[in-house]
């Protein structure tokens, strides 16, 4: 699906540079740290470590990350990485120059704010049993940014540099809470992509979400999903949307968007053919749902070279 960037900052003159590479610009706040790093020549093997948690996201450029005792990989703008405290990160910047930095924000976070967020949701807003508590979970440290998640850290971006005063604090602590619960729900939604079926004779939102998944194809009847998860369709609804981020509704649309991506690409099929044989019952929605999830529309899609 799409990713979502983060606004950008404007670039540091070369005369304001403190060096070339990782140069750093810090904002401090009461519960956090906002620092947006810099890069502008390439090089390699740089290391960096936080001794707070760390929420990192991509600007501009590219970085190629490797963690402790995890495969390296390519981090990328509309892309965010999170690290416990003292986790080293060793840096590559292969495109990094001047005028054309590598750009990624890292916002460390206090133990306090983070603690007082997961007590407040276990507390107030307890997930179904066999779903699990609230918890940031670091073995889910690579995300893409859905727009929510995006959403709060621009707003995050946006005070920092527009807001004046003591009040400026309170709004970033305020927002920050927020993006913790949306990474939260990012986080969820990748535990149940790639465990549905595993989880789904002991979790009753993996259930819901494999007889979905199973029935893509077909009309799905809300209330029969909401049975399967042994819940009023109310329940249902709401227990969704605060541990997903988004409603049953909206994670249809999404997972139909997905097969039809996979249906254009790797079948000779019509875009009429595949609207319908994705679930969709009119194709004016289709085309529309399609353009707005991937920004591309179906025709363009299927005879694009670059997927």
């Amino acid at each position: 699906m799409k990713k979502h960037l983060i606004d950008p900052f404007p670039f540091n003159e070369k005369r304001s540079l403190l060096t070339l590479v990782e140069n750093r610009t810090s904002y401090s706040f009461d519960s956090c740290e906002l620092n947006l790093f810099e890069t502008h020549q390439t090089v390699e093997n740089v290391n960096l470590v936080f001794d707070h948690f760390v929420f990192t996201s991509m600007l501009s450029g590219k970085k190629i990350m490797t963690l402790p005792d995890k495969p390296s990989f390519e981090y990328l703008p509309g892309e965010s990485v999170i690290l416990p405290p003292g986790e080293l990160m060793n840096i590559d910047f292969p495109e990094a120059q001047k005028g054309n930095p590598t750009q990624c924000i890292a916002l460390t976070i206090s133990d306090e704010i983070i603690l007082d967020t997961i007590d407040k949701l276990n507390e107030l807003h307890p997930k179904e049993d066999s779903w699990g508590d609230w918890d940031v979970d670091p073995s889910i440290f690579h995300l893409n940014n859905n727009f929510d998640l995006a959403d709060a850290i621009n707003r995050i971006v946006r005070i920092t540099k527009s807001e004046k005063g003591k009040i400026k604090d309170i709004m970033i602590d305020l927002t920050l809470k927020e993006m913790l619960v949306r990474l939260m729900q990012t986080q969820a939604r990748v535990v149940f992509e790639s465990s549905y079926t595993q989880l789904a004779g002991n979790n009753s939102l993996a259930a819901a979400i494999q007889f979905i998944k199973a029935n893509l194809r077909n009309n799905i009847d809300l209330a029969k999903v909401a049975e399967t998860a042994c819940m009023s369709r109310a329940t249902f609804f709401k227990k969704f949307k605060e541990s997903m981020g988004i409603t049953p509704a909206q994670y249809i649309l999404k997972e139909r968007i997905k097969l039809a991506k996979n249906e254009l690409k790797n079948t000779s099929q019509n875009i009429t053919a595949v609207c319908y044989a994705c679930g969709f019952e009119n194709l004016s929605h289709f085309i529309k749902a399609f353009k707005h999830e991937t920004g591309y529309t179906p025709k363009n899609f299927q005879t694009s070279k670059t997927f």
